[in-house]
């Protein structure tokens, strides 16, 4: 009744809204007379008219630099992807993404297209969104540098940092020395080509070596430790040196350049001995996400975009000031790591993908047209290489370590990823870089950028040992092994649940490994290890609590499904466990109305498509993560279909082919460890058919004879299944079940699928 009563009164509040409307329209037309009024209608008719308000629409400044936007997110994205799968840090397929939209590709083959998306006047909005992007991500930077680490460990790294500087700086100076009458543009100094060219040879970029630390699993050792403290200090050396060039670049002369100097250290002083106390006293009082509220993230922000400003003001780049203010935030790890997220999403996802783009749009790899100059681009990569790879490494060597771990830092530092491509368009701003040196340096950085993952590759080839990576404890082949991959602590603990289940009275001759990944762009180096400590409290917690022991296993990756399977064979484990995540379409309008969907959209689909390992997926009801986990795992395989499963007592097996054999042995775990009582649905009679089912139900029935009880209903009852806590079942019959769209299968309990 009161329904019909809301639907009555909301159609009468629209019928005389809209007949008063009708009505006032209507009055002031009468009130045009006298007016002069234009009428907008063109003698072409409605439809023209549409069409030409449409194509106003589409050349407006706002839709073009949307449409720019949403391209080069994709684009990004896409190349970021196929680097991430052949084992490249992500930065890499965007900066290739940046050099295919500009005239190098797209330009050169599609110039029609290019000058629609990219027309010159839209260029100038490009260039101003993507500079923001730039200072929120220096700003990010500054505070994923823990200094902490610098004091720790000031005397190797600031030796090896320094050199890792000044060698590839005067090796720079050098080579511009040799280049400059035929690269310096018309009317620069040699002072500022030459300085140019030598911190652009010198600089390392700290978020990918970061990253690739983290990825490679060496954070916690001492080689990890000791190249991100000298990529830290080389950082903040680097920057620093960087201003003071772009000051002496700005002022015409060395001794000008004194005057902003000066200022700029006064500003770096008044940044940290009167800003940086105030902020702290800010951020202790203001550590949790519910306390840092709008009013608190503004105080910050301003001192984002002051020291910003200032540093433009004075001379030394508005980009230096992000990063200092960034360096100068309080060092609690909890408030950097709440305060990053606030930032880094929308910097790192839209705005910095512009940058890349935007660096593209200037690099004209069809200037490099001529033999000699792909010699100069070869020269300029091996000056590169020689001064950053051998300068770190020899020093590395000299201040103590091992020629594996010195080559190893060398590799490192010789990456240059975006912090170059930062350093190139502030030359190519100032006019210090000519458009064919632009482009020599932007293949220059992507050049060392790429040879850091093989060249890592190959010194760990040259000098490997006998020593294997994988703990003793786990490589013994006696034991039964169990290895749980859980995303979230939650998810963990259920599993774990799980696993104790079928091996609880075998503790002394089982291995429980409980093994978490994440995305190493989704980490910050600085909170690595708080990050994995709250990640296994819970598990370690409820390990206590069901009396398991287990080891723990922790990895920031870069391809979380191959290294869930890369880890589970290696380690040659006898059970792998993991949770059923959701596909983002499944269940939604979208979803049903593009059924190609995770074919097109998702690459690895489209992949399995054209290897011919679509068809083993033909209707699965998996998300892609645990299709790839099934396909490429080498031992039996628990999803687990989780809906709230607190224990294990009474579990239903139902038994529907001859390979469905297997579980009976599950039961028989369960039964041995965990005391279940378990109810076998034998759907076609193979007790009495197979052999193996018939020996071990029969051995059973001799030991726990009250635990098992074999049932042939094929009309399950709603009652039953509700009264179940598990449910285990084959990968096949699974499958099965979905496509034939089972009535009971609603009313299952948690599910336990196996592929054997």
């Amino acid at each position: 009744m009161r329904s019909i009563k809301n639907s009555f009164f909301y159609l009468i509040i629209i019928g005389v809204s809209s007949a008063l409307m009708y009505w006032i329209i209507l009055k002031g037309k009468m009130l045009e007379v006298g007016q002069n009024i234009v009428s907008h209608q063109k003698e072409n008719g409605h439809w023209n008219d549409f069409i030409t308000a449409m194509s106003h629409n589409l050349q407006h400044p706002l839709a073009i630099l949307l449409a720019q936007i949403v391209t080069i997110i994709l684009v990004a994205r896409f190349f970021g992807w196929v680097c991430r799968r052949i084992g490249q840090p992500t930065v890499i397929g965007e900066m290739i993404a940046g050099i295919v939209l500009g005239p190098s590709l797209i330009g050169m083959y599609f110039p029609e297209f290019s000058t629609m998306l990219f027309p010159k006047d839209s260029l100038g909005n490009l260039q101003f969104l993507s500079q923001i992007g730039l200072i929120f991500f220096m700003f990010v930077i500054g505070m994923e540098l823990d200094l902490k680490v610098l004091k720790n460990k000031a005397h190797d790294a600031v030796v090896i940092s320094h050199a890792s500087i000044i060698i590839p700086f005067t090796l720079g100076l050098g080579l511009a020395y040799f280049i400059y009458h035929s690269f310096a543009p018309p009317g620069v100094e040699f002072l500022s080509f030459g300085l140019f060219l030598g911190i652009a040879m010198s600089i390392t970029a700290f978020p990918v070596l970061a990253g690739i630390v983290r990825e490679r699993g060496i954070h916690k050792t001492k080689l990890g430790a000791i190249v991100i403290t000298c990529a830290a200090a080389d950082d903040i050396t680097a920057w620093c040196i960087l201003a003071a060039v772009i000051a002496i670049v700005k002022a015409g002369s060395f001794t000008s350049s004194l005057y902003v100097m000066a200022l700029a250290v006064f500003y770096v002083m008044l940044m940290l001995k009167l800003v940086r106390p105030f902020l702290k006293r800010v951020g202790d009082l203001n550590a949790t996400k519910e306390s840092l509220n709008k009013p608190v993230v503004a105080i910050f922000f301003l001192t984002l975009l002051l020291s910003s400003y200032v540093a433009e003001l004075i001379g030394i780049h508005a980009l230096f000031g992000a990063f200092l203010a960034g360096a100068i935030m309080p060092e609690n790890n909890k408030f950097r790591s709440i305060f990053i997220e606030k930032v880094e999403d929308v910097s790192v996802v839209i705005l910095l993908p512009l940058f890349f783009v935007f660096t593209g749009l200037r690099t004209q790899i069809g200037l490099i047209d001529d033999p000699n100059l792909w010699k100069i681009t070869g020269l300029i990569i091996l000056v590169a290489v020689v001064g950053k790879f051998f300068g770190s490494a020899l020093a590395a060597k000299f201040v103590g370590h091992n020629w594996k771990d010195s080559l190893s830092i060398g590799t490192l530092m010789n990456t240059r990823g975006l912090m170059e491509l930062v350093v190139l368009n502030i030359g190519y701003d100032l006019g210090v870089l000519s458009t064919e040196i632009f482009t020599m340096m932007v293949i220059m950085a992507l050049a060392t950028t790429f040879m850091t993952g093989p060249a890592l590759d190959l010194i760990n080839y040259i000098f490997k040992t006998k020593d294997s990576i994988v703990p003793e404890e786990i490589s013994n082949k006696s034991k039964y092994k169990v290895l749980i991959s859980f995303s979230t602590p939650e998810k963990g603990k259920t599993l774990l649940k799980v696993a104790n289940s079928f091996v609880k009275k075998q503790s002394g001759n089982t291995v429980v490994t409980a093994m978490h990944l994440s995305l190493s762009s989704e980490m910050h180096f600085f909170g690595i290890k708080d990050y994995e400590r709250e990640t296994f409290l819970p598990i370690i917690s409820e390990s206590e609590n069901l009396n398991q022991k287990i080891l723990t296993l922790f990895k920031a990756s870069n391809d979380i499904d191959s290294d869930i399977t890369d880890t589970a064979n290696h380690g040659e484990y006898d059970l792998l466990l993991v949770g059923l995540g959701q596909s983002i379409f499944e269940g939604t309008l979208l979803g049903k109305v593009l059924g190609f969907t995770t074919r097109i959209i998702n690459p690895d689909r489209l992949i399995d498509k054209f290897t011919g390992k679509e068809g083993l997926f033909e209707n699965s009801p998996f998300d892609e993560r645990t299709r790839q986990i099934i396909a490429k795992s080498k031992m039996p395989v628990g999803i687990l279909v989780d809906k709230k499963l607190e224990e294990i007592n009474r579990v239903f097996i139902p038994i529907f082919s001859d390979e469905d054999a297997f579980l009976i042995e599950f039961a028989q775990k369960l039964i041995h460890n965990n005391g279940s009582q378990i109810t076998v649905l034998d759907v076609i009679g193979q007790k009495r058919n197979n052999r193996e089912i018939q020996e071990v139900v029969r051995s059973i029935e001799q030991i726990a004879p009250n635990h098992i009880m074999m049932m042939q209903e094929r009309t399950i009852k709603k009652e039953f299944l509700e009264n179940q806590d598990l449910m285990i079942i084959s990968l096949g019959s699974w499958k099965k079940l979905i496509d034939s769209q089972s009535i009971w299968l609603n009313n299952t309990p948690s599910v336990l699928i196996i592929k054997p």
